[in-house]
This record gives C-alpha cells, sequence and structure tokens, in this order.
C-alpha cells in the first residue's frame, strides 16, 4: 500500500523519522502557509481522512486508558480534561472517556450568547485563530487537581506550554498531563519542556501513541510555496471528480437527543453526561439507520460531523458500527488544504461551500476532504442546531454540494447546548484584563513556528474587576423565586439588623443624618382584612396586569434586536421582570437571561453589577426594568449613572408609566399592580436593597435581605401564577395594543415631573423628593414612610381601596383633588420630627 506522504517527500524531501507506526498514523500535504510547507494529515483522526469510528474512537480512549494508568484512580477522579478546537475536541471527548472519571472541556471559536468567557487564547498564525473556554461550571478551570490537555499532534509543544503556563499563574497545580497521537519534538522542544516543568515546580508528563521527528530540507518554504503555486495553476485549487447529477434529496432523521445532555464539551460534559449519552446511542443510531433504509442499496457510509461538533457524530457512527453498517468517519474544517488527486498524498478530494452556522468572524470558505470520489452510497450530515440555517440548505451550500457527490443524503440534527445561566464568575481570565494571550498552536491542521506570546485587544474579555464578582444569588437560597426567573445581582446581607422603627428612620433621612438606602423599615405585617384587599385586587386586576405585561415585552422584543436580557431596578422591578420572562417563554418560546440589580436615588445604579453585566452579556442587549414610573426620578438616575458605562440604553421598560417619563410602557394609565400593595412577601421575600459604606466595599454588590421567616406570607408566587394565567385570553388584545404603540409617538412628556412641583409649591413642601406620585408610589410611603396626607383623583374607586385602609390605619387624611393627572399622590411629611407625631407614632393632623 502506498503511503500517503510520498508525493510530498518526493518533491520537498520530507521525511518521517520515528516509530514504525508514523506512516501508518500520519500522511503529507501541503497548503499556502509562510512558516510550514507541508500539512501532517492523521489518517485516524477523522477530520481530513475517513476511517472507521471505532478505530478514532478506539485511538482516543486507549490514550485515556494510559492516562488513567498514570495517574492512579484517587488523581484520575480529580483530573480536568482539555481538548483544542477544533480539531482535537472528540480526541480529548474519547480521552476522557478512557480516564472515565473526569469532566472534560473543550476550546471552542464560537462565541455563544449569554455565555461569558473563562478564558481564551489566540493562535496569531492560524487561518481561524480566536479560541475561547466557555464552561458551565465557572470552578471547572480552578481545582487543583490534574490538568489534562489534549491536541492531536506535539511538534513544538508551544500551544501547551503557553495554556499551562496561563492556567498556572491563576491556579496553580502539581501536576500536568499533555496528550496526542503523535510526539513529533525535535530535541531542543523536549528539553524545554522539561525546563518549564522546572521553573513553574509541577510535575508534566506527556502521554504519545508514537513518537518521531519530521526531518525538513534546506529551502523546503520556498519549494513547498512554488510547488503549491505550480499545481493550482495547472489544476485550479480545488480537485474534485466531475459533478454528476444525482438529484438526490436530503431526508431528516429523527434523532430523539435526550433532553439537556450536551451536545459536546464546549460547555463542560462530565461522567454522568457520559452515561446518559450511552445509554441512548442504541435508539439514537435506529434512528439514522431507519433514515439510512428509505433508499435501497444504502452500504457503505460516510457520518460527517462538523467543524467543532465531532464527539456527537463519532459516536453515532461507532453505534451505527455496532448496528452492523459499513461506517466511515470524518468532518468538515476551516482549514484550507490543497488537493491533489494521487494515491501518495492524503487530500484527495475537496468540496469547499460557505460557513453556515453565522460565525462570529463572518463568512468564509469551509472544507470537506475526501468526501467526493470516496464511494459512499450515503452521508449522514450531523450537525448542531445552531447550523441548521438557510444557508446549509441553500444552493451551493453544504447539503447540496454533498448531493451532488453522494446519492443518499442523512441530516441529523443535535440541539445545540447551552448552559441553563451564563457563567458567573471568570476564574480563568487570561492575560490583564481586557486582554487575551496568544498562543502558537503545533497541531495537524495548523502551521507552527515560533514561541511567541502577544497580548492582543478582546472585546469579550471581562472589564476591570469583574472576575472578582461574585455569582448571582438564586432562590431557593436566596429569594422565593425559582432559580431560573431571576439572578440578582447583590449580596446577602440577611443576618445583619438594618431594620429600624418608621419615625426613626425618616427623622435622620430628612435631618441629613442618614440615606434612605442606609437602613431598612420594619416589615409591615399586613392585617387580615388587608390581605383581603390584596387577593380581591390581584383577582380584579389580573388581566389587566397581563395585558400590560405582554404589551411591554412584545415591544421590546420588536425593537430590539437578537435575545434581550431584562435587568429588572429591585425590587418593585423584578416581579415585573420575571412576568415578562414568563410571557417571551409562553408567546415565542424565548427563555430570556433575567438579572436584579440595585439602583438608589442620589447614589446611582450600582456599577459592579454593571461591569458583571458587560463581561457576560452584550450590554446592547440588557433592557432595564421597573414597575412603574412615578415623577421619573430613577429614570433619570439610571440615564446619569450610565454616562460613565458604554454600550447601554437608559432606555427603562416599565409595567405603567402614568408620569409620560420613558417611552416603552404596558400602559399610561394609573391603575393598582398588586405587587406594589406589599413589601417582600410579594417580591420573592426580598428586602429594599441597602448602600452602606460599612457593608458594601468598593467591589462588592449593593445588599439586601431574604426573609425567610416569612415563608408563611410569601405570596409571590400567587401574583405571578395569577397573572400568567390571563396571558392567552389577553394574547389578542396584546397584539393589536403593540400594533398601535410601535407607530404612535411614544415620546416623553414628563407630565408627572410637571405636576410633582407644582404640587411641592403649592402644599408648602418645596421638596419634590416628599412628592410620591401614583398607587405604587402612594402604597410605598403608607408602608415605609411618615405620611402626611394623600392626594386622591375625585372619583377613583377600587384601586385605592387599600390607600385607603392603610391610611385610616395610620391615621393618614385623605384628600379628594380635581385635576391630578394620578389617581392619587402621596405627600410625605415635610420637616419631620418625632416630636411633629402623636403620642401614638400617628401622623399630625395636617396643617
Amino acid at each position: 500500500m502506498v503511503w500517503t506522504g510520498t508525493w510530498v517527500a518526493e518533491r520537498l524531501g520530507v521525511e518521517l523519522i520515528g516509530d514504525e507506526e508514523l506512516p501508518a498514523l500520519l500522511g503529507l500535504a501541503l497548503r499556502r502557509n509562510p512558516k510550514r510547507a507541508h500539512l501532517l494529515v492523521s489518517g485516524v483522526l477523522g477530520k481530513h481522512v475517513p476511517q472507521h469510528p471505532s478505530v478514532v474512537y478506539g485511538a482516543g480512549l486507549d490514550l485515556g486508558r494510559r492516562v488513567r494508568a498514570l495517574l492512579g484512580d484517587e488523581e484520575a477522579a480529580r483530573a480536568v480534561v482539555l481538548g483544542y478546537a477544533e480539531t482535537a475536541t472528540a480526541l480529548g471527548h474519547a480521552v476522557a472517556d478512557g480516564l472515565a472519571l473526569a469532566p472534560y472541556l473543550h476550546s471552542t471559536r464560537r462565541p455563544v450568547p449569554g455565555v461569558a468567557p473563562a478564558g481564551g487564547f489566540e493562535e496569531s498564525h492560524s487561518h481561524a485563530t480566536s479560541h475561547l473556554l466557555l464552561p458551565e461550571d465557572p470552578k471547572l478551570l480552578a481545582g487543583e487537581g490534574p490538568l489534562v490537555l489534549v491536541d492531536d499532534e506535539f511538534s513544538t509543544g508551544n500551544t501547551v506550554l503557553n495554556t499551562i503556563r496561563d492556567l498556572h499563574e491563576r491556579h496553580p497545580r502539581e501536576r500536568y498531563v499533555v496528550v496526542a497521537l503523535v510526539d513529533m519534538r525535535a530535541a531542543a522542544d523536549r528539553d524545554r519542556l522539561d525546563a518549564f516543568a522546572e521553573e513553574i515546580g509541577a510535575r508534566v508528563d506527556l502521554v504519545a501513541r508514537a513518537a518521531g521527528t519530521v526531518r525538513l530540507p534546506e529551502g523546503v518554504l520556498e519549494k513547498g510555496r512554488a510547488l503549491v503555486a505550480e499545481h493550482e495553476a495547472r489544476h485550479g485549487a480545488i480537485r474534485e471528480p466531475e459533478t454528476v447529477p444525482l438529484a438526490s434529496a436530503f431526508v431528516r432523521a429523527a434523532l430523539d437527543w435526550p433532553r439537556d445532555l450536551p451536545d459536546g464539551g464546549r460547555h463542560g460534559f462530565t461522567p454522568e453526561h457520559r452515561e446518559r449519552l450511552e445509554a441512548a446511542l442504541p435508539s439514537l443510531a435506529a434512528g439514522v439507520g431507519e433514515a439510512l433504509r428509505s433508499r435501497p442499496g444504502t452500504g457503505r457510509v460516510l457520518v460527517l460531523g462538523f467543524e467543532e461538533l465531532m464527539y456527537a457524530p463519532l459516536r453515532l457512527g461507532t453505534a451505527l458500527e455496532e448496528a452492523g453498517h459499513d461506517v466511515r468517519y470524518s468532518t468538515t474544517t476551516r482549514s484550507p488544504v490543497l488537493a491533489v488527486d494521487d494515491p501518495g498524498y492524503a487530500i484527495r478530494t475537496r468540496l469547499v461551500f460557505p460557513a453556515h452556522d453565522d460565525p462570529a468572524d463572518g463568512p468564509g470558505e469551509r472544507y470537506a476532504y475526501n468526501v467526493a470520489g470516496g464511494g459512499f452510497d450515503a452521508v449522514v450530515l450531523v450537525v448542531d442546531s445552531a447550523a441548521d440555517t438557510p444557508a446549509l440548505h441553500a444552493p451551493g451550500g453544504l447539503l447540496a454540494r454533498l448531493g451532488e457527490h453522494v446519492p443518499h443524503v442523512v441530516l441529523a440534527i443535535v440541539p445545540s447546548y447551552v448552559p441553563s445561566r451564563a457563567p458567573e464568575t471568570a476564574p480563568y481570565a487570561p492575560g490583564t484584563a481586557g486582554t487575551t494571550r496568544t498562543v502558537e498552536n503545533s497541531g495537524a491542521d495548523e502551521a507552527t513556528a515560533d514561541d511567541t506570546v502577544t497580548e492582543v485587544p478582546d472585546a469579550t474579555e471581562a472589564p476591570e474587576r469583574s472576575s472578582m464578582l461574585p455569582e448571582p444569588l438564586r432562590g431557593p437560597a436566596f429569594s422565593s423565586y425559582a432559580p431560573e426567573e431571576v439572578g440578582w445581582l447583590l449580596q446577602d446581607l440577611s443576618d445583619v439588623e438594618l431594620e429600624a422603627p418608621t419615625e426613626e428612620r425618616e427623622e435622620a433621612i430628612q435631618s441629613g443624618g442618614a440615606h434612605y438606602a442606609e437602613s431598612l423599615p420594619v416589615e409591615y405585617q399586613p392585617s387580615e382584612r388587608y390581605q383581603e384587599l390584596f387577593h380581591a385586587a390581584l383577582e380584579a386586576s389580573a388581566a389587566r396586569i397581563a395585558r400590560a405585561v405582554g404589551t411591554v415585552t412584545e415591544t421590546v422584543l420588536a425593537e430590539r434586536p437578537g435575545t434581550p436580557v431584562l435587568v429588572s431596578l429591585a425590587r418593585a422591578g423584578t416581579p415585573v421582570g420575571v412576568l415578562m420572562r414568563r410571557w417571551a417563554r409562553a408567546r415565542h418560546g424565548l427563555d430570556l437571561p433575567h438579572y436584579a440589580v440595585s439602583i438608589v436615588r442620589g447614589r446611582g445604579i450600582d456599577a459592579n453589577a454593571l461591569r458583571w453585566l458587560a463581561a457576560h452579556h452584550d450590554p446592547a442587549d440588557v433592557v432595564f426594568v421597573d414597575g412603574w414610573t412615578g415623577k421619573g426620578a430613577i429614570t433619570r438616575e439610571l440615564a446619569e449613572a450610565l454616562k460613565d458605562f458604554d454600550g447601554f440604553d437608559p432606555d427603562i421598560a416599565v409595567l405603567a408609566d402614568p408620569g409620560s417619563c420613558v417611552r416603552t410602557y404596558g400602559t399610561r394609565e394609573d391603575f393598582l399592580i398588586p405587587s406594589a400593595c406589599l413589601n417582600s412577601t410579594v417580591s420573592g421575600l426580598i428586602s429594599r436593597t441597602v448602600l452602606r459604606s460599612d457593608l458594601v466595599g468598593p467591589d462588592d454588590f449593593h445588599g439586601a435581605k431574604f426573609y425567610r421567616e416569612l415563608a408563611g406570607s410569601d405570596v409571590s408566587g400567587a401574583f405571578l401564577d395569577a397573572v400568567a394565567a390571563r396571558f392567552e385570553e389577553v394574547a389578542a388584545t396584546v397584539d393589536t395594543d403593540v400594533k398601535e404603540l410601535l407607530t404612535a409617538d411614544r415620546a416623553p412628556t414628563w407630565e408627572g415631573w410637571a405636576a410633582v412641583e407644582r404640587i411641592s409649591e403649592e402644599y408648602g413642601i418645596h421638596d419634590v423628593n416628599l412628592v410620591k406620585p401614583g398607587v405604587g408610589e402612594t402604597t410605598r410611603v403608607l408602608l415605609r414612610r411618615v405620611p402626611w396626607k394623600i392626594l386622591a383623583k375625585r372619583g377613583a374607586g377600587a384601586d385605592l381601596a387599600h390607600v385607603r385602609l392603610l391610611a385610616e390605619q395610620r391615621g393618614v387624611p385623605v384628600e379628594e383633588v380635581d385635576g391630578l393627572p394620578y389617581s392619587c399622590v402621596g405627600l410625605i411629611h415635610p420637616e419631620y420630627t418625632r416630636g411633629a407625631t402623636g403620642a401614638d407614632g400617628k401622623a399630625v393632623v395636617s396643617r
């Protein structure tokens, strides 16, 4: 049998020297590259050369078992396996399977919306350079156990050494194991690894199937470039057998992929995931087999994977092989290689097609080697759902190109796995903040050269200090909301005594001795009569609230491209954010991320929360959410605070905008929102947010308390469920409302602010901060502050029943007035001191 490196060896004088197995493992090809003329092409990797799936998978399994024997079971159980994209993703996975006890992660060139990098590196020489590390578990790379790094070929060692160096600076380990199919280092490179291990004070082992070196004659780069140019001028850059119109229509395989099972190691793959996949493989293969049998004469089958998606197609291939099919396996690639139709050359044919997964680095050519003219009766193309795009199905796309050369094409779609929530810390940040580290790769489909490390700008890197911020708090540990409903960008101050009597707080606030956000009011415990009012109000207003929720959500979805990230202003905005998230899921199947952040009048928004958001999401996707507007103070506060942060849109989406302060709203009516009737017991049992210098440092989130002890009175879930239950009945009305809103003039008029200024002067208060307009703000005055009087719009009915009851309980007069733009306005007692109250602590008689 002719060695598939003969053609290059004869023309360039390149030699493989080493283990007898090397010629069986490696062939040679050529590519345009200023650093290396030849390309080592693996025959057992399953990338460029179709191979039996059992051979490909077995090669990785064997290496993994050798690593386990080297480490021992105890250390193997503490290990993490890291593979390199795109070539070694399945190899690394198979090594992890052989190791059996360790989780697996591979680098990726595909940014995933909502998932922030835990690290990354660049290959400055490569045709596709950016590598990201996107573990679902942010602690995956921060352990102390052995790190096993897997690449297909170890040529100079630059990639692996620079990766270890960067990781070791942040999370030192005592042991590293480098795994490759072939070790092709020169003696100087071997010495460099030994010196490197001594330098970092760690043990670095290497496990490879075969070892040797590549002998290159003088002037090989120039000869190689000339040979490529000559061949392309004579034959063209692409070698394909003559196209025969086969008119083959593809069929879809019924692939019942297990729910929530990752499609590979992009975000991590655990031993438990492996067990689930093993159990599912027979039925998955049966679905593909049925699709293959839909056309007679399907003998020789190629399972073709897609770039980094190598492991799932490989395992489907092994399962088909075990079921009795004659199967080969390979994958598409980004790597451009010269094709030469000669038995002594590793790349015989090349199919070229446009990228079909909307890649982050823009459109470009992709390739499938040795498929055309390979004698295949059928191709099973396996892609993830993110790559099942119109470009895949378009004329000239991959399906069409395969159909030109293979009679039967089966398309199998694996669901693209996206973590349920983004990694919320960045324990590994390559280089310094705002940079990624550039390393040189020496893999078989990559060029190799020097040992340089450079720093390049990286837009996805976390802003300053974001890597030190903790994960968002989630229920049930913090709040009674389900963990997927909201992540709180707050710190838990539940064990701190923060409550003070209402009168003491008011006096301190108005005297300038304290800010309102430095303490908490004692939680209001509603009477039985008040609770009855709440439930009656909820029953009466649920449909109206559902309509407003739908309207504001649909407006956001219509006007914000991409996937909005809901960021509610804790805590009044949080129930609204949860409802908007539920609406998007119910009507559109969208799973919108939702976080809650603190904003404090006079102090601004939590800057660290913004840094965290910018590190984990595109700021342009962030939509700030609040419950309602009063006079627009928070709207102005947010706009001012965001001037120091690029990319965030200050427009707030609110359920109700009676003050006409925003352009994105569900309604501008001032009506009762039951979530305003109570405090924490309708807001996930979370307090108002706290900002005090002795509790919140410069690198901390603002704080809040979780009132676990009030669980028996919690109606947070009841409120959400009652509103969500009305979504379907208001859907048609919402559609009509949104159509009208999108064409209407929604520019804020700030009518509410003007009314507040007028009332402040008319009643001799001379401080707009003591005038709280709207049902929601008036309720807050009665629950948290020392009210002076309530102004009620003449004729306002049931919407104010709870306000009238609270006013009665606190001895606050309610004054009916005409011409009020709100249903009611709460006035806080001006120039308050405890001496201005009666002996029972109730408000003084109006002046």
